[in-house]
């Protein structure tokens, strides 16, 4: 799986940082999204396919097999 963050989208909600802290932070400045991890490993499939799913402005992107 790999992983793409859109930060013109993102709001700075944070859910993604709660959910997988391992490959989402946020920049202290504006609360922006940073990728930590473009390519988790399988044991954090899950929660980086619920980071994107809880993601209010839909700015995580995944592809390849999932």
């Amino acid at each position: 799986m790999e992983v793409t963050v859109d930060q013109v989208k993102c709001v700075g909600a944070g859910q993604c940082v709660l959910v997988a802290p391992e490959v989402f932070d946020q920049r202290e400045e504006d609360g922006l999204v940073t990728l930590l991890d473009p390519a988790p490993g399988d044991h954090l499939r899950a929660a980086v396919d619920e980071a994107a799913a809880l993601c209010p402005a839909a700015a995580i992107g995944l592809e390849g097999p999932r």
